[in-house]
């Protein structure tokens, strides 16, 4: 048990400290909360080895199809995998979601209801992200396209950001969203403690105001529209983690992108529970080695746990990253290793008492699905190096919430006993 020795025991007496002040009416009822810079579940410490799996829905909403999804959460769960992010949204386009401002496929909503169904029968939370900044599912671009036919002159795609009516579009996608009730558990989507959290947007971007004064905005206006609905779930961006204005002295670490986002600024917005980022150093900087690849990614993860930690004070997700064997000279042992070094930083993290709270590639599938291959997909199955990396990295997770869970007994146990003894004359 080397491994979990005496640095796990520093994290334990700082978790412990945190945790004990979470309300007891929150303790068992099953939301992921956050307090500071750790989540908590039922009272412990919760950390996140998960994956993305964005197709869910839609695979789900053809019943002869559901059994993929059901076999990408057992095999997921087999592995101590615990959370998924998916897609809450298809706008427009074959097989949407919302067909047209506030008109529903009723077959696709079932389909994702199905998805939160399997999802708590094998015990996973989701991240359901609420929109696409991309035009695939729809993304911004469509939702700009139907205020056009409604009349509103808008020039870019980022008026989506900007327009009254717009805005209006997906604030009542937001609410259908929450508001929904699902058929397969009997409970609302708000109420649903399966869900841990939602997302505003897939990777948000406004190119045309690299100030971030319009993101901004929107997250704020955002944030508050779906808190005024829904206290229960933990609320984030859906950012990809690029230094802004707030913080020009770290602009340095983003690669190359000026994109009208801000780490910093749109993290501290109230309402925002945690912080995310993605990572992909094989896009980002892409005419480099592997060697300087892993070396970006690890000055990436490190700057901005730091940040989760000492700026922002709120845990920091890892929601997205991945290996690409479409890469010219990519190796499994290659992904495994960038895998491993994202797995290391967190569990250093975490067994620090630290913000880095979990990680989720990009992406898993089952067998059988080739036409959703896009060079990043992990199929467990026919991956064994990676899996086991995997379900190593589950492991060492679980170890942590153990040992505190264990700490936990034996502190209650303690008070137990000496409220027991004050009652008792003379203590006897």
């Amino acid at each position: 048990m080397k491994h979990f020795a005496l640095p796990l025991l520093v994290a334990i007496v700082v978790l412990h400290q945190a945790c004990f002040h979470a309300r007891q009416v929150e303790a068992g009822d099953g939301f992921v909360r956050a307090r500071g810079i750790h989540f908590l579940l039922n009272g412990s410490p919760y950390y996140a080895n998960g994956f993305n799996a964005y197709w869910l829905m839609y695979m789900a909403s053809d019943p002869s199809q559901r059994h993929e999804v059901s076999a990408a959460f057992r095999e997921a769960s087999s592995h101590g995998l615990t959370v998924a992010r998916t897609w809450a949204f298809s706008d427009g386009g074959y097989r949407p979601l919302q067909y047209s401002p506030g008109s529903y496929n009723e077959q696709m909503f079932q389909g994702l209801d199905f998805v939160i169904a399997e999802a708590r029968r094998y015990g996973i939370k989701l991240i359901l992200s609420l929109v696409n900044d991309y035009e695939n599912f729809g993304g911004k671009k469509q939702y700009v396209n139907w205020a056009r036919s409604r009349g509103q002159y808008l020039t870019s795609d980022d008026d989506f950001f900007r327009n009254a009516v717009v805005k209006g579009f997906y604030k009542n996608h937001v609410k259908t969203i929450l508001y929904r009730y699902n058929g397969f558990t009997g409970v609302h989507y708000k109420d649903d403690p399966t869900i841990m959290a939602w997302e505003l947007m897939n990777e948000p971007r406004c190119t045309s105001d690299a100030s971030g004064r319009t993101i901004q905005a929107w997250i704020m206006e955002m944030a508050s529209f779906v808190k005024s609905i829904d206290r229960n779930h933990l609320l984030e961006v859906g950012l990809e983690g690029f230094y802004g204005q707030s913080t020009p002295q770290r602009k340095g670490l983003n690669p190359g992108f000026d994109i009208g986002t801000d780490f910093i600024a749109n993290n501290r917005i109230p309402g925002i529970d945690f912080a995310t980022i993605h990572s992909y150093p094989d896009q980002w900087v892409s005419s480099s080695n592997n060697q300087y690849q892993l070396s970006f990614l690890s000055s990436w993860l490190n700057s901005h746990i730091q940040d989760a930690q000492y700026v922002l004070r709120k845990p920091l997700l890892l929601t997205e990253f991945g290996k690409s064997w479409k890469d010219p000279g990519f190796s499994t042992y290659q992904r495994d290793q960038l895998f491993n070094m994202v797995y290391y930083k967190v569990y250093a993290s975490a067994k620090r008492g630290g913000a880095a709270a979990g990680s989720l590639f990009w992406q898993l599938l089952t067998e059988g699905m080739d036409s959703f291959r896009d060079g990043y997909e992990v199929v467990l199955s026919q991956s064994p190096s990676t899996a086991n990396v995997i379900a190593y990295q589950s492991h060492k997770l679980y170890q942590i919430r153990k040992i505190f869970a264990r700490m936990r007994n034996v502190d209650r146990w303690n008070r137990a006993r000496s409220a027991h003894n004050r009652g008792t004359p003379n203590g006897n």
